[in-house]
């Protein structure tokens, strides 16, 4: 049986700062995991990463990620390692993107 397809979004890196970032439908990146744009199908998916790919110059690590979509269709990583990612770097407490996490 075949495994049914789980949507995904197109992350990285980006090259000066390090933050994650994320695919937008506007062919953009953004630091903010709300505008990511959702591929529902694996044809979909393949082209949201060729277009995401093609900004070498100023993302690194481009690659998708699986999503799970709550009951408001808001998408949110399905796994840990990508949770773990938006909150940022984990070598200082509560500095950068953990001040917004301080109190989860």
């Amino acid at each position: 049986m075949a495994r049914q397809f789980q949507p995904q979004m197109a992350t990285g890196n980006d090259l000066l700062e390090g933050d994650v970032v994320y695919f937008t439908p506007r062919g953009t990146w953004s630091r903010r995991i709300e505008d990511a744009a959702l591929a529902v199908n694996s044809d979909a998916a393949a082209d949201l990463l060729a277009r995401a790919a093609k900004f070498p110059n100023a993302v690194v690590g481009v690659y998708l990620v699986d999503v799970a979509l709550d009951a408001f269709g808001r998408a949110a990583p399905a796994h840990f390692r990508e949770t773990f990612r938006t909150r940022g770097p984990s070598n200082y407490p509560a500095h950068g993107r953990q001040a917004e996490y301080a109190d989860v």
